[in-house]
Order: C-alpha cells, then sequence, then structure tokens
C-alpha cells in the first residue's frame, strides 16, 4: 500500500475517533467510517472488506504489515532482473504478478508472513483490540531447566490466525493458481512461527541466576526475508491433480513423471516458468530492465552483460564537490578548501525499437532516472539530482552533487 495511502486511511479513522468520543455514537459513526473507507480500499475481495468493517482498528496493521512484505521483497530482489514491480492491478498487496512463477510465490509468501508479523507486534503493544500477550505461556514453570514463562510472550498463534483469515480471503477462485497462492501463504507464516525467538532475564542476589523469566519474540523481519529468498532459490514446481468426480483443483504434487509427492510446508512452489524480465511485458507483469543502474564489472545478476539483457548500457557520469580539510581560525571564521570527485553510474539501454521514440520526446534537460539511494554523502541524505547542499560530517561543511554528461560534459544541474 502507498504511503500516503496509509497515513490518509489514519487520519480518517482518527476523524471518526474524535466523532466518537465528542457524540458517543460508537456503533453509528465507526460503522459508516469503515463503510466508506473499506469501501475504497482497492483489490479486497468480498470477505476482506467485510473483515475491514467488522475491524477498523487492524487494517491499518494489515497494510503495514502488507508493506513491510513488500519493502523486504524489494530489499531481496535488488540486484535482480525483477526487483519486485510488476505490471497490473494496484492492490493492498502491491501490484500482482499474472504469471504463476518463483516470483509470485515469494510475494505472496513475504506478505502473508508481513500481515502476521505486524499483527502479532501490534497485538503485543496493546494497539489492537481483541488480542494481547500470549496467555497460555503465562505461570509454567520448567524445573528442569529453571526458567518460568513470564513478561508478554508474542501471540504469533493470534496473528497468524488472522492473517489466514484476511490474506486467503482473497482467493475466491477455484483454480490451480489458489492452490499455489495459498500454500506459499501458509508456506510464508510457517517460517514466520517457526523463527520466534526464547529471551530471557535472569533473578537472584547479586546478579547470579538463581531462576529465570523467559518469553517468546518475533523474529526481525529481515531474517524472514532471508530464509524465504532461500527458498525462493529451491522453490519447487508444482503441478494440480483433479481428484473429485467435478475435476475441480483438489492438491498440488511436484511435478515429476509418476509421482504423487505433496510439497512440503515450507516450500515455495510455482506452477509455470518465470519470465525473463528483460523487456515490458503487460501478459506477464514485467516491467523490463531499461534504465535500471547496473554494476559494469560484476559477474552476478546486478553486472550489466546480466541485467541489461545484452542490450548494452549508459554510462553517466558525476562529480561530487564538497568543502573538506575545514580549520575553526581565532576569531571566528571557519575556512575550508574544496574537494571533488568524478564516478560513475551504468544504465540499462532500451530494447531496440523503444529507444527513438523515446528520444524523440526527451528535452536536453531530462536526467537518468536513479535510485534515492544514490544520492548519499557517508550517512546523508541528498533528495533530488539538481546541485544542492548536504550538512558535513567531520572535517566537512557540505557537500555539492553535480550530474554531468559523460558524452557532451554539459552540466545538467540546476545553476545556484
Amino acid at each position: 500500500m502507498h504511503r500516503n495511502f496509509r497515513k490518509w486511511i489514519f487520519y480518517v479513522f482518527l476523524c471518526f475517533g474524535v466523532l466518537y468520543v465528542k457524540l458517543g455514537a460508537l456503533s453509528s459513526v465507526v460503522a459508516l467510517g469503515a463503510n466508506i473507507i473499506c469501501n475504497k480500499i482497492p483489490g479486497l475481495a468480498p470477505r476482506q472488506r467485510a473483515i475491514c468493517q467488522s475491524r477498523p482498528d487492524a487494517i491499518i496493521v494489515i497494510g503495514e504489515g502488507a508493506q513491510m512484505g513488500i519493502n523486504e521483497c524489494q530489499y531481496q530482489f535488488r540486484f535482480g532482473r525483477w526487483n519486485c514491480s510488476a505490471l497490473g492491478e494496484k492492490t493492498v498487496f502491491g501490484q500482482e504478478l499474472r504469471v504463476g512463477s518463483r516470483e509470485a510465490a515469494f510475494t505472496y509468501a513475504i506478505t502473508a508472513a508481513g500481515v502476521a508479523h505486524a499483527v502479532t507486534a501490534a497485538c503485543s503493544q496493546g494497539n489492537l483490540s481483541n488480542c494481547g500477550c500470549d496467555r497460555e505461556k503465562q505461570g509454567y514453570y520448567n524445573q528442569a531447566e529453571g526458567w518460568k514463562w513470564g513478561g508478554c510472550s508474542a501471540d504469533v498463534r493470534y496473528g497468524i490466525d488472522f492473517s489466514r483469515r484476511f490474506v486467503d480471503a482473497r482467493e475466491i477462485k477455484k483454480n490451480a493458481r489458489r492452490l499455489m497462492n495459498l500454500h506459499n501463504n501458509e508456506a510464508g507464516r510457517k517460517v514466520l512461527e517457526e523463527r520466534m525467538k526464547l529471551e530471557c532475564k535472569c533473578h537472584g542476589v547479586s546478579g547470579s541466576c538463581t531462576t529465570k523469566t523467559c518469553w517468546t519474540t518475533l523474529p526481525k523481519f529481515r531474517e524472514v526475508g532471508h530464509l524465504l529468498k532461500e527458498k525462493y532459490n529451491v522453490a519447487v514446481q508444482v503441478e494440480v491433480v483433479r481428484a473429485s468426480r467435478l475435476r475441480q483443483p483438489t492438491f498440488l504434487r511436484i511435478k515429476q513423471l509418476r509421482s504423487y509427492q505433496k510439497p512440503m510446508e515450507t516450500d515455495l512452489v510455482y506452477i509455470e516458468k518465470s519470465p525473463n524480465y528483460c523487456e515490458e511485458d503487460a501478459a506477464t507483469g514485467s516491467v523490463g530492465t531499461q534504465g535500471r543502474l547496473c554494476n559494469r564489472t560484476s559477474p552476478g545478476a546486478d553486472g550489466c552483460d546480466t541485467m541489461c539483457c545484452g542490450r548494452g548500457y549508459n554510462t553517466h557520469q558525476y562529480t561530487k564537490v564538497w568543502q573538506c580539510n575545514c580549520k575553526f581560525h581565532w576569531c571566528c571564521f571557519v575556512k575550508c578548501n574544496t574537494c571533488s570527485e568524478r564516478t560513475e553510474v551504468f544504465t540499462c539501454n532500451e530494447p531496440q525499437g523503444h529507444t527513438h521514440a523515446r528520444k524523440a520526446k526527451r528535452q536536453d534537460s531530462e536526467r537518468p532516472s536513479l535510485p534515492a539511494w544514490w544520492y548519499r554523502t557517508q550517512k546523508d541524505f541528498v533528495p533530488g539530482l539538481s546541485s544542492h547542499w548536504a550538512p558535513g560530517q567531520s572535517g566537512q561543511m557540505s557537500t555539492k552533487i553535480i550530474y554531468v554528461s559523460l558524452v557532451s560534459g554539459e552540466d545538467f544541474s540546476t545553476k545556484a
């Protein structure tokens, strides 16, 4: 879900909460607000819309969990041809891939795990109604190991159940893709559950550990992302088995000759081979790699040869200018030298047939599209591309970043 969209939902719910306090009419005001907002959210299935209307406090948490899954997907695939982007209908879970590929398997698993993680965390923090800490673990004493349950254990089972009710509700059609998506949803949640951590605190005189109080906590979501990426690398191709009289898809089996073996619970499964993601293709949802940054010297997936699919790449040269070797003079001014550094970045060419049409529309002032992380000077974030200044670190007053065309040498930065 887009960040501005999530903020819009939050503010609308906040307004309805204020109205409730002032008017004392919870049932009518909140119901009205939930209906309006839930009907505006794109891509919700009927059962999801009903859950949204009955649990309006949870929809923001669900959106945050889905966005957390999308962000993790983009991180894990940031160096590949497919970078977790797609062409298709926008939903609360991002734009869906139309092909039942291993990439689709990963997106379903990571978003289902993200929703379960976010709901569990919100319950532990007291931000959701009808849930809290895991009460079943409270009071149990493990005499053999000398510790007892205490604190606030994360109720991951509630988060998983809520994710199952909401995320799985979008699977309406009874086909092979539905079975694939449901399996991958469950695999993502299972990986999250298996990575729950046990934390303990010692109690005793003078720092001794006579007894320990322990509780379960959620893992870092980055850890879940790494594990699911490993499972993506060994994803299993499956096919559907139609066992009923109506010949409807009943279960999935590993696609091998004379094999009825089912995939493991935590396997990621797919039913169609992946496209190459080299060019934009509405049929598969591929956005292509034109304009993507690549590494000219890397032999891996982020290398220009692989990323650009043999189309070649453009070279862009940048000059970074900053004030350095600053000294304080009594009294009272700072004198600095001017330092500069030239560096290059490389972006993939467009497919043949697209280049000439785009060049005709391009104006002289256009600059290549670069991600936000390019505009960083040590720890300082510099938004935008035109000439700008950023606070410096120790020994530096500020930094200036200028774009320079390698071919013509023309400075495209905005003159200060």
